[in-house]
C-alpha cells in the first residue's frame, strides 16, 4: 500500500498501529521469519513509513518487547488489590497474569519464545521486566508471611527463591494454557494457586517444611556403566589335525586247500 493512500492521523497513533501489527506477525512468525512487508501491510502504511518512524527491525522488535513488557507488569500490578489478605492477594495477581496473556497469545510470544532466544539484546529486555515481576511477587510473599506469623526475620533468601519459583511456574503454565484448548485464564490460576498454596500457606502460618533431623546418607553417584571387558583374542586357528593313521587290516588268513 502506497504512503499516498495512508491517512492522517497523529504520530503517536499511528506507531501504535505499526506495533500491533509487528506484535501479531512477531507472535506468529518469529524474529527471523517476520517480514517488514507484510507488518507495513497490516499496518496499512508503506514499509518506507514503517522504516521512518522505527528504524529498523531490530529497533522495532525492540519497541514491541518493551512496550508489552510494561503492558504485562501494569496488569499484573493492578490487579493486586491492596487490603485482600495474603492468598486473595496472590489469586488477584494470578488471575490478571493469566488472564493478560490468554487475552494477548502474540504478545506472550514475542516475550517468551522469540525474545529470549535472538540475541542478549532482546532477552535482556525480557530479563529486566521479569526481575520487576520477581521483585514485586518477592514483596507480597515477604509482606503476607510477616502479617502471618509476626516474624521479622523470614529468610530473605528463602522467599527470593519462592519467588523465582512461583514466577518460573506461572510462566511455564501459561504456554501450557495457551496450547491447551479449553484451559481459561481462571482454571489456570487455579491451578497454580492449588500447587503453590499448601506450602505457602504453611509457611506463612510459621510451620515450614524441614528436612528429617540426623545425618542423612549423602545422594549416591549413578554407578559408572560397567566397562565392557575387552573381546578375548581371537584363537589362533590351530592347523588341521591329519587324520589318525589307521592300520591296514590284517590280510584275511589263506585257507589251505
Amino acid at each position: 500500500m502506497g504512503a499516498g493512500k495512508t491517512k492522517r492521523m497523529p504520530r503517536a497513533v499511528r506507531e501504535q498501529q505499526m506495533l500491533d501489527a509487528a506484535v501479531s506477525v512477531f507472535g506468529r512468525r518469529g524474529y527471523m521469519a517476520a517480514s517488514m512487508d507484510e507488518i507495513a501491510e497490516l499496518a496499512g502504511v508503506s514499509k518506507p513509513l514503517v522504516y521512518l518512524y522505527l528504524n529498523s527491525k531490530d529497533d522495532l522488535f525492540t519497541a514491541c518487547i518493551r512496550r508489552e513488557a510494561r503492558a504485562l507488569t501494569e496488569a499484573v500490578r493492578a490487579g493486586v488489590r491492596p487490603g485482600l489478605s495474603a492468598d486473595g492477594q496472590l489469586w488477584s495477581g494470578l488471575r490478571a497474569f493469566f488472564t493478560h496473556t490468554a487475552r494477548n497469545p502474540d504478545a506472550w510470544r514475542v516475550l517468551h519464545l522469540h525474545a529470549r532466544t535472538h540475541g542478549e539484546r532482546f532477552a535482556a529486555e525480557v530479563a529486566a521486566m521479569r526481575e520487576e515481576i520477581v521483585a514485586f511477587v518477592t514483596e507480597l510473599i515477604a509482606a503476607a508471611a510477616r502479617d502471618a506469623h509476626r516474624d521479622p526475620h523470614l529468610p530473605e533468601g528463602e522467599v527470593a527463591g519462592l519467588a523465582e519459583a512461583l514466577v518460573g511456574a506461572a510462566e511455564s503454565l501459561a504456554d501450557w494454557a495457551g496450547a491447551t484448548e479449553g484451559v481459561t485464564a481462571k482454571q489456570a490460576a487455579a491451578t497454580l494457586m492449588n500447587f503453590a498454596w499448601a506450602g505457602l500457606g504453611d509457611l506463612m502460618r510459621g510451620r515450614p517444611w524441614s528436612p528429617p533431623e540426623g545425618p542423612e546418607p549423602e545422594p549416591r553417584a549413578p554407578a559408572s556403566p560397567a566397562r565392557a571387558a575387552p573381546a578375548p583374542a581371537s584363537p589362533a586357528r590351530a592347523a588341521p589335525v591329519p587324520p589318525a593313521q589307521v592300520p591296514p587290516a590284517p590280510a584275511a588268513p589263506v585257507q589251505a586247500g
